[in-house]
């Protein structure tokens, strides 16, 4: 068993074409794993939804990876000799060094009306370091470029944001109010989600249509030590940021087609939570499912890795998105 080590989870208007599309969900011809429902039921959490981030249809994956490959083309990211990497259709994207692209982030802490119920500066500290360990590497998974540099915490007492929805105009009031930089400027807001919701985040790809939107929205008692266990180690902010950075859910699609655009994440018939050692949705990639991976639904205790071909792809979409 691994020994898990912490610190302590658009484009243009064809691109916004894209979130309108609506198509049948992806079919599975494997036959369901016979487990699968144990397995959940014996999960009391399983019912608690991790992430709002929303998991695009087959079609609208299509689309948004066709784009992606013209304006990575256009933007010109070195490749290197092979083929199928999804860069700019002439072999696989060159990934660019561990630790050497830094995120400056803004960390906006929202209380309520009278100041009550936000993070503490050391919470917003240790959350930052599940973070940067967790795209280092440093729990044990593949080391990304990617490093976070927090510039600056705020602070701000409004009730009406504190308990914002997905979605809502709460919500756009406040990414509104207090968003800084642009897309390469990683935004975070931590308050008392509600909805059963842990956290969720926008694609790279859908800053163009709706910049001020852009960002990470996390649930206060998900940071290191916070009370929302077992969801409390930190990689709730992990898992957003991830998707901030252009990685799918490591069941995107489900058991069939091109599923997370990863290759190296064996398919997964459905969200994995807990830690079910051994779950294998799927079966015929004889590779179980990847409770691991800080894309899946697992408890925090439970998830450690981002793989190299996840490195690849945040830093494919990272170049072309937010650069």
């Amino acid at each position: 068993m691994h020994s898990k080590t912490k610190i302590i989870c658009c484009l243009t208007s064809a691109l916004f074409t894209v979130s309108m599309f609506t198509a049948p969900a992806m079919a599975n011809s494997n036959k369901a794993n016979p487990n699968q429902t144990a397995w959940d039921r014996a999960n009391p959490n399983a019912a608690f939804k991790r992430c709002g981030t929303a998991d695009p249809s087959a079609a609208q994956v299509a689309a948004a990876e066709e784009q992606f490959r013209q304006f990575s083309a256009l933007k010109g990211k070195p490749t290197k000799p092979g083929g199928g990497g999804g860069g700019d259709g002439g072999g696989d994207p060159e990934v660019r060094p561990a630790g050497s692209v830094s995120i400056d982030v803004y960390f906006h802490v929202i209380n309520d009306d009278n100041g009550n119920g936000g993070n503490t500066q050391a919470e917003v500290n240790a959350q930052m370091a599940v973070i940067d360990n967790a795209f280092a590497g440093g729990s044990g998974g593949f080391a990304t470029p990617f490093t976070f540099n927090l510039v600056e915490t705020t602070y701000t007492n409004n009730s009406a944001w504190f308990t914002a929805s997905q979605g809502s105009a709460a919500e756009q009031q406040m990414k509104a109010s207090l968003r800084v930089g642009g897309p390469e400027t990683l935004n975070i807001y931590s308050y008392n989600v509600g909805g059963g919701l842990l956290g969720w985040a926008t694609f790279p790809s859908s800053y163009a249509t709706n910049p001020q939107y852009d960002g990470v929205v996390i649930l206060n008692s998900s940071v290191p030590g916070g009370a929302s266990a077992p969801y409390n180690e930190g990689d709730t902010g992990t898992h957003e940021v991830g998707h901030w950075l252009g990685l799918y859910h490591t069941f995107q699609g489900g058991c069939n087609g091109g599923g997370d655009q990863v290759s190296d994440t064996a398919a997964e018939r459905s969200p994995a939570y807990g830690c079910p050692v051994g779950r294998d949705t799927c079966r015929k990639g004889g590779e179980p499912d990847p409770i691991y991976n800080f894309m899946d639904y697992t408890d925090d205790s439970c998830m450690f890795k981002f793989t190299a071909g996840q490195a690849a792809r945040a830093d494919a979409q990272s170049f072309v998105y937010r650069k």
